[in-house]
């Protein structure tokens, strides 16, 4: 079980949960957890939400985007309060994560609030103090919709290494001068790390999204091996 510390708005759809889990064992950034949610009369729900951060002792991170009419996560951004406890299961996942000790480069896909799993590599590797070059490309449909867009930036902004690619999809605001458009193979042809330096690619996102990600990057010839995913559907509410 762990009891809910605090909690922060991080856009207008998405809330972010500081959860201490007493006897926490640690985790590896891009590792999640299972919620579960048990009704009165017993009915269970439960889904499974990536850890926004490294390891911190016995706390854990999750920002949770409320989705329209999404069971758990409903829940979550409207009835969970400080001092509220939750069930929780994890860390799962081994494949789908990452450390300065695995080496680089190190590049990162993300679309939507599949930037979580992503945002915890970046972490460790600031907190970390590694050096590995490191591309954070993130597809969004609107700024207000950039998850985590000033801390990204500032640490973007203070590493050589480490670089933030941010698109639009579907932003009007003629005061927006970046990147506008999907990730698609002529953007990753653009901005991602060379195929001969044989990046560790990570890619989150909606499954429609990861799979054509996935598919562009094995065309511009990177190692299908070297390219991991994880993608939610419309179900993981």
């Amino acid at each position: 079980m762990g009891k809910l510390v605090s909690r922060r708005q991080e856009t207008p759809t998405a809330h972010t949960f500081v959860i201490e889990v007493p006897g926490w064992p640690g985790h590896r950034a891009g590792q999640h957890v299972d919620v579960r949610l048990t009704a009165e009369d017993g009915y269970q729900a439960q889904r499974s939400y990536s850890i926004a951060t490294p390891a911190d002792g016995e706390r854990i991170e999750l920002t949770i985007e409320v989705l329209p009419d999404g069971e758990v996560s409903g829940y979550l951004g409207e009835e969970l309060h400080e001092g509220d406890e939750l069930e929780l299961r994890g860390p799962i996942g081994g494949w789908f994560a990452w450390g300065p000790e695995d080496g680089g480069p190190l590049l990162l896909v993300a679309g939507g609030s599949g930037v979580v799993p992503l945002a915890a590599m970046v972490r460790e590797r600031a907190r970390e103090g590694s050096d590995v070059p490191a591309r954070l490309v993130l597809s969004a449909r609107t700024e207000a919709d950039v998850f985590y867009r000033s801390e990204l930036e500032r640490l973007a902004g203070g590493d050589r290494a480490l670089e933030l690619v941010l698109t639009l999809t579907r932003e009007r605001s003629p005061a927006w001068t970046g990147r506008r458009g999907r990730v698609d193979r002529a953007l990753l042809a653009d901005v991602a790390f060379p195929a001969g330096a044989r990046p560790h690619a990570f890619v989150c996102g909606p499954t429609a999204f990861v799979e054509a990600v996935a598919d562009a990057l094995v065309a511009l010839g990177h190692a299908p091996e070297l390219v991991r995913t994880e993608r939610f559907g419309p179900s993981g509410a």
